[in-house]
């Protein structure tokens, strides 16, 4: 028995796909299921059925995966006690995170990585289903995410820790005869271009919102965020997102965007959170960069 073989059985538990796991610890799948099937028969008990549909726990393998999540996490606890005693910390830092927000990380980043140079931070921008399922699988170490009382963390694996309260927003051009108002309704986003990102949130709240004032012109919708600021700083369409997303160095100086608050669009608090996996203790690196994120936040 090694580390080894106890990882390739976490990885495929989680997965629940021997092929996705073996993706994952970019190794063979041929490797991982003969290290797997070398452990079963170390032990005398078999951990996962394999078919068609997938790779699952045996109940006898349910009871094994306790006691891996249990050694991992030692292991994890002994490797970061170990860089304590040397003064250094090391290893990778993976993050998952929304458009918008990212620009508030910069300097909790650049802070970070002047600390704790020999820490490799990853900083992943992508929507909240893939953030959720990087942080289910391990593939995420943390993501930050929008939620609210209707648009919540559902994953009973997972834990949300609430950084700060947020509210939708127009983003306009300028130039744009919008700009010049401190707050719009939504009946006067009725005839406007709307270029949206393509995040659940927001795409509802823009339906909930508009459409009983009118049709919604949507030129199109993107996980390209630099598509979209682009379409708005040309002064070609009109966006939606969170207040905060807006608060940063536009990239093009001489076109920003503005945010206009829009009135009447309901009282429910938005929250920007931090999720992690309940059932590990995070690493000393983790805790130190979550530290820094509920500093700045």
């Amino acid at each position: 028995m090694n580390i080894e073989q106890l990882e390739h059985v976490a990885a495929v538990a989680r997965a629940r796909a021997l092929t996705k796991a073996a993706e994952h610890l970019h190794v063979s799948a041929s490797a991982v299921s003969q290290s797997i099937s070398k452990l079963e028969q170390e032990l005398g008990v078999q951990i996962f059925i394999r078919n068609r549909k997938g790779t699952s726990l045996t109940a006898d393998g349910k009871m094994i995966m306790k006691k891996v999540d249990d050694v991992l996490a030692a292991i994890g606890e002994l490797k970061e006690e170990a860089n304590r005693c040397t003064d250094t910390l090391g290893g990778e830092l993976k993050i998952g995170i929304i458009p918008g927000p990212i620009n508030l990380l910069i300097d909790v980043v650049s802070a970070y990585r002047t600390d704790y140079p020999n820490v490799k931070v990853e900083i992943h921008e992508m929507g909240p289903v893939k953030i959720v399922e990087g942080v289910e699988n391990n593939e995420l170490d943390i993501g930050l995410i929008l939620t609210s009382e209707t648009f919540h963390v559902q994953h009973h694996e997972l834990v949300a820790e609430e950084l700060m309260e947020g509210k939708m927003v127009a983003g306009v051009h300028e130039h744009s005869p919008l700009a010049s108002f401190d707050q719009i309704n939504p009946q006067q986003l009725i005839g406007e271009t709307l270029v949206l990102y393509n995040d659940d949130y927001i795409k509802q709240f823009a339906m909930d919102t508009l459409s009983p004032h009118g049709p919604i012109d949507i030129l199109f919708t993107t996980n390209n965020i630099e598509a979209i600021k682009r379409a708005v700083q040309s002064g070609v369409a009109v966006t939606l997102g969170m207040d905060y997303s807006f608060r940063t160095r536009a990239p093009y100086p001489s076109q920003p965007i503005i945010p206009i608050e829009l009135e009447g669009t309901g009282k429910e608090p938005l929250q920007l959170a931090l999720i992690r996996r309940k059932d590990s203790v995070p690493s000393r690196r983790v805790r130190e960069f979550m530290k820094r994120v509920r500093r700045e936040f």
